[in-house]
């Protein structure tokens, strides 16, 4: 059984991804801003733990890793995302500043935030991975012109984990960016390619190959991997 911790885990993907580890009987630790409201994790049953969390906040990461202090985490996810501001308000001619700023508090530096407040628990695990739902739109390879402040918070990320990972690897822990797919939640809309059932399968096969070999890798929700 590995303990896993999930941000942004009561609706779309995060939810799914709660769901898919508590069904093969992980422990889950199921992160949101307002487990009062939860009720969807509440209703999953299994070894499932609903924990308040604000990524963007960092007396509220703080408090999450002095809650957990001793505790071995397995596998890390970061899933808390936002799509920043109105598409009007992120192109080349305009953009909503402190929109940007913020979809970058949540999108590029609580993911770095919460692994480095959690890295006493993932040395305390055997086999410590760290896997940050990213998106093809960060990718430098892919000319896609919109959503210019979450295209950019989510290149940020990359490269990140990227310039992280051999570190982190010295100490056995090991890191992914996952392009989740084109999903139908609220973000990626109705009209989505796949459910954020198929997109977590996914996800989870491939936090369960990364290893030492692999590293470092962008992968896409199939198994693909996807240039960065």
């Amino acid at each position: 059984m590995s303990t896993v911790l999930i941000t942004g885990a009561n609706r779309g993907i995060g939810l799914e991804l709660a769901r898919a580890y508590a069904k093969r009987g992980d422990r889950v630790l199921a992160c949101c801003r307002e487990p009062a409201k939860a009720s969807a994790l509440a209703a999953l049953g299994g070894n499932v733990e609903v924990l308040a969390l604000d990524v963007a906040d960092a007396a509220s990461v703080a408090a999450l890793a002095a809650r957990l202090a001793g505790q071995p985490i397995d596998i890390l996810i970061n899933n808390a995302g936002i799509i920043g501001p109105p598409m009007e308000k992120q192109t080349a001619f305009e953009m909503d500043f402190d929109g940007w700023a913020e979809t970058f508090a949540v999108n590029s530096m609580a993911p770095v935030r919460v692994m480095q407040s959690l890295l006493p628990n993932l040395r305390a695990s055997k086999h410590g991975r760290v896997a940050s739902i990213t998106s093809q739109m960060g990718a430098i390879s892919l000319q896609m012109p919109q959503a210019f402040a979450y295209c950019a918070s989510k290149a940020a990320l990359n490269k990140f984990m990227r310039l992280a990972a051999p570190a982190l690897a010295a100490e056995g822990i090991h890191l992914c960016v996952i392009h989740p797919g084109w999903v139908q939640t609220d973000m990626g809309g109705a009209s989505a390619a796949i459910t954020p059932a198929e997109s977590a399968a996914g996800i989870v096969a491939n936090i369960d190959r990364l290893n030492a070999q692999n590293s470092g890798s962008f992968w896409k929700w199939n198994g693909e991997t996807h240039e960065w």
